[in-house]
């Protein structure tokens, strides 16, 4: 079975099975150095349209499959050069699919310190043992104390020693073979009970981990947050952690696979052999991989969910290029206040004080009104840290104060921004500026486009993770450059406007050629067309064939280098054209034709449909950007300390971070609450994210505040069903706009603007309306592959279950045994 194949076994769901020919042109393309952005925006006639979210599970697999394929190798050849490979092993190492799989093959050929077994080995005992499994599988009456006297030696004065020897070794034997860790390790996954228990040094009520002061759960069902909580109580000597089991149905079941005389003191010997190799060398170290595996699972399944709040975290609306002030709150230190233009350009810089009597008051409230008038702002960032609220009514009062203008405030979350101002980044933007003024910048930009500024962060700075430092780093940082890539090529860049950071997530783009990119437009000034990319320095035909799709030129030679038409079709484009006999330029008014337009006389052997649908998507609108329209939560005012909570209050908020077991809402007290799954609807909800998002602005009602623990506990039931009419509507308004999947288009600088929502009692309504958190075509399919991942692990229980019951006791070949016992580690 080759490996196409392979992959097809673990993607395939029987709703929409993917077909070998499928599979093999995306492992083509990315052979070829096609990125998946790439293969998924440009190539759909390739490979049937697969998603993104495909083609990452297919090269994930398809690496697995050659390390795997690597390692079978490398085992091979060392179980060769000791002689002891058979042919019934070697297919068994071939036809493995597993690496846990694989390394039980190699156990008991893998070179290891020196054990019991090895050592009775030395003493001559191994033959002692072949006759002892001999005279077991062949039934007949042994008596063991005459059958052990040919060993005494002076290293072996008794028998009882030369017994004790062979008992080693046929324990070794057993806790090796393969099969039999297989079916241990299943039924700890299956039946292990995962407990823990605080130590005695930390008394009741001392410590984070008091939920599991006497926690216990099936492993098979525990979530991932509590298994990850467990480990780290455990990683920091808080708890103590165990997996129990049932050991008496363990070694009735070992037993029963090596135990085959009915002779009483075979069966003694038997009993107290395969005990001890279950407790001696089996138990910890299967413990050990189970907990390993599900810590890789858990590890999974935040990563994941860190992946997905980053995606809707980067995906916010923006705001749109206009002026803007970014304003970092401050008490003592004051408010930082920075002026940057329509393109993020940073103007002015003023430190004012607000909050530190009412002269510095009156003199703040002259330099902000100065700021805004002399830059003609349009936008007004106010970072959610400390002095927020109080930063937002001071700011409130002097747009009140100033004559008409067209002025919007809007809190922004501000997670990260002082790393970026003191980062390598910031300095190299921003050298002669202060890390304050800075960050002041970061946050004006974050208004202005979220996805530009939140680039130039490490993603695990940001603040949407789940335990995110205690899951596999390597695995975290791939999946999370992985989801800002999917995002800056979904959404598309501006050629002449973007950042080094930002242009680096373009399909194809280096670090070194994005900055090559940066210095030849500074030298040159606006790059005019998507050819004059060639003039890069390193940027070649294969770069510029994966790159070029999805950089945008605003007002430049050439209409369609502003649109998510790849330049390879621009001929399709200009016979169209001719044949609407409409302008380059004039197309996207004639709305009417292009629907009206037969396709199919368009197909050519490289370009099918797909790319032809996703080709009239972007005529009709060039330029859209495929996210929301801009929306944002109106805090109440007066409710800016969790002291002012109130039960039953009703509130608006934003969503900043989701996990397993609920989602956090910042409602502008400086302290985000906790909506727990159970509180999200009046449903059943098994996982947060089929109800709310990251950015999501919602409505929720206050349950009960803790506020010497500052712990807020938020309910949403009571606007769930609106929520979910809402959000589906953004979903089908969404999907229907983006037809493509990966169309890039027009900034969208509508400015939805909210009244003051003012704190009542739950049950009372209010006409502000609760909009929808982006939806795109990436993260749509992710509650489905997770259901499916849920109905898999269910199916290979059950198979797993049949397998083990049905198995016949294994019967060990005396010549299999002679092998083993011939040909061990040194």
């Amino acid at each position: 079975m080759d490996i196409a194949q392979l992959i097809i076994q673990d993607l395939s769901e029987p709703t929409a099975p993917i077909q070998v020919w499928q599979v093999e042109a995306a492992l083509t393309l990315l052979a070829e150095g096609a990125t998946v952005p790439f293969i998924a925006r440009y190539r759909k006639e390739r490979t049937g349209e697969l998603n993104e979210i495909q083609l990452r599970q297919i090269s994930e697999r398809n690496e697995y499959l050659q390390e795997l394929a690597a390692r079978k190798k490398t085992i091979l050849e060392e179980i060769t050069k000791q002689n002891a490979l058979t042919p019934q092993l070697k297919a068994k190492i071939e036809n493995c699919l597993s690496k846990t799989e694989l390394e039980d093959l190699y156990l008991p050929y893998k070179p290891k310190r020196r054990t019991r077994a090895t050592i009775a080995k030395e003493k001559g005992l191994a033959p002692l043992a072949e006759a002892i499994s001999r005279l077991n599988v062949s039934k007949q009456p042994a008596d063991l104390i005459a059958l052990s006297a040919p060993y005494l030696t002076d290293e072996v004065p008794t028998a009882d020693d030369a017994l004790q020897g062979a008992a080693d070794i046929l324990a070794e034997v057993m806790a090796e073979q393969a099969t039999l860790r297989a079916y241990v390790r299943n039924l700890f996954l299956r039946k292990g009970l995962l407990t823990s228990k605080i130590k005695s040094a930390y008394p009741e009520g001392t410590t984070k981990y008091e939920m599991y002061r006497n926690y216990q759960s099936l492993i098979s069902k525990i979530a991932p947050h509590n298994l990850l909580a467990l480990l780290r109580g455990e990683k920091e000597g808080i708890l103590k952690v165990s997996l129990d089991f049932d050991e008496t149905e363990i070694l009735e079941y070992l037993l029963g696979t090596q135990l085959h005389s009915p002779d009483r003191a075979m069966r003694q010997f038997y009993t107290a052999t395969v005990k001890d190799g279950f407790n001696r060398l089996m138990k910890t170290s299967i413990t050990n991989e189970v907990i390993a595996e599900k810590k890789a699972w858990a590890d999974d399944e935040s990563i994941q969910t860190f992946a997905e709040n980053l995606r809707n975290l980067m995906l916010t609306a923006p705001a749109g290029m206009k002026p803007t002030l970014g304003v970092d709150p401050g008490f003592r230190t004051g408010c930082k206040v920075a002026a940057i233009s329509e393109t993020g350009q940073f103007l002015a810089y003023e430190a004012i004080f607000p909050h530190s009597g009412q002269g510095k008051r009156i003199d703040a409230q002259k330099i902000l009104a100065r700021l805004i008038t002399t830059h003609n702002i349009e936008l007004i960032a106010i970072g959610n840290g400390t002095a927020s609220r109080e930063t937002d009514e001071f700011v409130a009062e002097v747009i009140a104060q100033l004559p008409k203008r067209s002025l919007t405030k809007v809190m922004v979350n501000e997670s990260g921004a002082s790393i970026y101002s003191a980062s390598e980044v910031a300095i190299a933007e921003f050298p002669e500026l202060d890390v304050t003024v800075r960050g002041a910048i970061s946050i004006g930009r974050r208004l202005q486009d979220p996805l530009a500024e939140l680039v130039k962060l490490d993603p695990k700075s940001i603040g949407v993770g789940q335990y995110q430092h205690d899951v596999d780093q390597k695995r975290l940082k791939q999946k999370l450059d992985e989801t800002v890539e999917s995002c800056v090529n979904y959404v598309g860049v501006d050629l002449n406007t973007a950042s080094r950071e930002l242009l680096g997530y373009v399909s194809g783009i280096s670090s070194a050629i994005a900055h090559n990119i940066v210095t030849l437009r500074d030298q040159m000034g606006r790059f005019r067309d998507r050819k004059a990319l060639l003039k890069v320095s390193k940027l070649g035909p294969k770069t510029y064939e994966q790159a070029a799709g999805f950089l945008r030129i605003r007002d430049g030679d050439n209409p369609l280098d502003n649109t998510g038409v790849h330049p390879e079709s621009y001929g399709i484009v200009e016979a169209i054209a001719k044949d609407l006999q409409v302008p380059l330029q004039e197309i996207p008014q004639a709305t009417e034709q292009l629907k009206q337009l037969e396709l199919k006389q368009y197909v050519t052997d490289k370009v099918g449909e797909p790319t032809l649908r996703d080709i009239v998507n972007e005529l009709e609108k060039p330029g859209r950007d495929p996210r929301a329209q801009f929306t944002y939560a109106t805090f109440a005012p007066g409710i800016n300390q969790i002291s002012d909570l109130k039960e039953g209050m009703t509130l608006e908020g934003v969503v900043t971070n989701v996990a397993n077991f609920g989602a956090f809402v910042d409602i502008g007290v400086h302290q985000d609450g906790l909506v727990h799954v159970s509180q999200m609807a009046d449903r059943f909800i098994s996982d947060p994210k089929e109800v709310v998002q990251v950015g999501q602005v919602v409505k929720v009602s206050v349950m009960e505040v803790q506020e010497k623990l500052k712990r807020i506990s938020l309910s949403m039931k009571q606007s769930s069903k609106q929520e979910g009419a809402s959000r589906q509507n953004s979903n089908q308004n969404h999907s229907s706009q983006n037809s493509s999947s990966q169309n890039n288009s027009n900034q969208n600088n509508a400015v939805s603007k909210k009244s003051k929502l003012v704190a009542q009692p739950a049950g009372e309504s209010t006409d502000n309306s609760v909009d929808s958190p982006v939806s795109d075509p990436i993260s749509k399919p992710l509650l489905k592959r997770r259901s499916t991942d849920k109905a898999m692990d269910k199916a290979t229980d059950k198979a797993a279950d049949s397998k083990f019951r049905d198995s016949e006791r294994t019967i060990l070949d005396p010549q299999m045994l002679k092998n083993k016992f011939n040909h061990r580690r040194p």
